[in-house]
């Protein structure tokens, strides 16, 4: 069985008790979360929050890329968010190569080139991708000065967040 197969078999689990299904579309707590997509950060449960409460938007290193900027705008715009976080985490995998030597490797390995992804966002320091990241949501031109933008990073050998001030 493969491991997809084993997710619809818990699915049909899940389904089978459901009682979520009339939650209301807006975040009952406003607040939309950009973080990183590795598979050791559970939002929700790190931040008190049940389904429902928040919009968690995910990518490789938690960055505030066109795509995740569109997301946070309709999350503001259209459904009511009122705060944003961005959180980062200790052993980030995106600390450990350079865009270059990835897309370098990926062309040697594929045998062709591509347009996209242009940039996979590698960086060097988590305080420094952090700061960029809450730079880049605040600096948007239909993201209201008024929405605070707080950025944190997650310690996965603890659980704790640790805040990233400007």
């Amino acid at each position: 069985m493969s491991i997809i197969d084993d997710a619809l078999k818990a699915n049909a689990a899940y389904a089978a008790n459901f009682k979520l299904g009339k939650l209301a579309t807006p975040p009952a707590r406003k607040l939309a979360v950009l973080a990183c997509m590795d598979a050791r950060l559970t939002i929700e449960p790190m931040l008190g929050l049940s389904t429902g409460d928040a919009h968690i938007i995910r990518n490789a290193g938690g960055i505030a890329t066109e795509d995740a900027i569109r997301s946070l705008i309709i999350s503001h715009h259209l459904l009511g968010t009122r705060e944003f976080m961005v959180i980062n985490h200790t052993g980030c995998g995106m600390l450990t190569f350079k865009d270059s030597d990835l897309l370098q490797k990926l062309e040697r390995e594929q045998g062709v080139s591509v347009l996209s992804p242009a940039h996979f966002h590698a960086f060097e320091d988590l305080e420094a991708n952090v700061r960029r990241q809450m730079g880049r949501i605040r600096s948007h031109h239909w993201i209201p000065r008024e929405i605070p933008v707080r950025g944190f990073i997650y310690d996965v050998a603890s659980g704790k967040l640790n805040e990233v001030k400007v």
